[in-house]
């Protein structure tokens, strides 16, 4: 039986970016769907009193050269050469997570998602300008004005919060996160034992 592995992303996360270029990789060879659940990190940060590895390796010698070197690591292990350090990061990810809920509900999720990732971290893209974000959307073909309006429903912001507070609830206190027969994984560095986890 085909398993289900959930993926609770947020794209202001560059490691986030990360393990969605792997995940496709991790699918084909187990037969796994991944299914995409946006949650805002921000928000799981909040109700965790987390903070983002920029803030927490402050005053630590060495800790933060160590994080990018990993970094480097992985992008040369997955070939993942397009990827750039977003100039504008840190960035507010609320208006465009409402949005993959508002492209979730129109059945567009997958390719949102291609296009928000691509566009923060290979393109550099401030995808909190409402002007660069309808204009990266039109450009692959998606309404990112209707993605707007819709963002701003009742039923978006609910169910995002509800997306959050779940993640939360579950054990989650960062992205990316996996869950796989209910048992959490946090992290792009966790796939390994993700795509074990499938097999086993």
């Amino acid at each position: 039986m085909t398993k289900t592995v959930e993926f609770h992303f947020d794209f202001g996360s560059p490691n986030a970016y990360f393990a969605h270029k792997v995940v496709p990789e991790i699918a084909k060879r187990t037969g796994a769907t991944f299914k995409y659940v946006p949650v805002l990190l921000g928000g799981i940060f909040k109700t965790t009193s987390n903070v983002s590895p920029v803030i927490a390796n402050q005053g630590i010698r060495n800790k933060g050269e160590y994080q990018f070197l990993e970094i480097e690591r992985f992008i040369r292990k997955h070939n993942l050469a397009k990827f750039k350090f977003n100039p504008h990061f840190p960035m507010n990810s609320l208006q465009f997570m409402r949005g993959a809920i508002a492209a979730e509900m129109g059945g567009i999720l997958p390719e949102y998602v291609d296009a928000m990732m691509r566009a923060m971290w290979e393109d550099e893209k401030k995808m909190d300008d409402p002007d660069i974000f309808i204009a990266t959307l039109a450009a692959v073909g998606i309404d990112g004005a209707q993605i707007l309006a819709r963002a701003q429903g009742s039923e978006v912001k609910a169910r995002l919060i509800a997306n959050t507070e779940d993640s939360v609830n579950r054990g989650a206190f960062g992205v990316p996160t996996f869950f796989v027969d209910g048992e959490i994984y946090f992290g792009k560095d966790r796939l390994r034992d993700v795509e074990e986890a499938i097999a086993g």
